[in-house]
């Protein structure tokens, strides 16, 4: 299993690949004052969606992942 700091680094790297610092930084501070429940968020993220367009989204997001 990762290290806590394994995670963390992996997901500031993922986090400041997809938005510049101004954005990245702006988005860790509405997480931190925000009561913010992941498990609720993610349980809402995907409602209005299919599984089809799930899937597909998934793989749109692994061919940019690819080389």
């Amino acid at each position: 299993m990762r290290s806590d700091y394994e995670i963390c680094d992996d997901g500031l790297k993922i986090l400041f690949s997809e938005m510049d610092i101004l954005e990245a930084e702006k988005f860790i501070t509405l997480i931190k004052q925000d009561k913010f429940d992941y498990a609720q968020w993610r349980k809402k993220l995907w409602e209005d969606k299919s599984l089809e367009e799930i899937c597909m989204k998934g793989d749109e997001f692994s061919k940019k992942l690819r080389p």
